[in-house]
């Protein structure tokens, strides 16, 4: 069984300890399927910080960017909604860990 999990980061503190846990996570489980999902305030730190080990694994808000008036790099995943991902992610099976 393949482990599936999606991290919630809505806070620039919650965006640490996702990125944390992703990697803790990877280092004991390397075939984990690892999505941090980011939103609200966690949305203009997850663009300025530089971390090539999460950078792939984050799925940006694009109600966040829209409303906060940001853009994303080309490298980034944006998602429609960040809570319409987490429902979708979770319908699939998918474990939720809200950081």
């Amino acid at each position: 069984m393949v482990v599936k999990v999606v991290l919630h980061a809505p806070t620039e503190e919650a965006l640490i300890r996702a990125r944390s846990n992703a990697v803790n996570l990877l280092a004991a489980t390397p075939d984990a399927q690892v999505e941090i999902v980011v939103n609200a305030a966690a949305v203009a730190p997850a663009l300025k910080i530089k971390d090539t080990r999460t950078a792939p694994l984050l799925r940006i808000c694009a109600n966040t960017l829209r409303n906060k008036g940001l853009k994303p790099s080309d490298a980034l995943i944006v998602v429609p909604s960040a809570a319409g991902h987490l429902v979708q992610r979770q319908a699939q099976g998918w474990a939720y860990i809200r950081a």
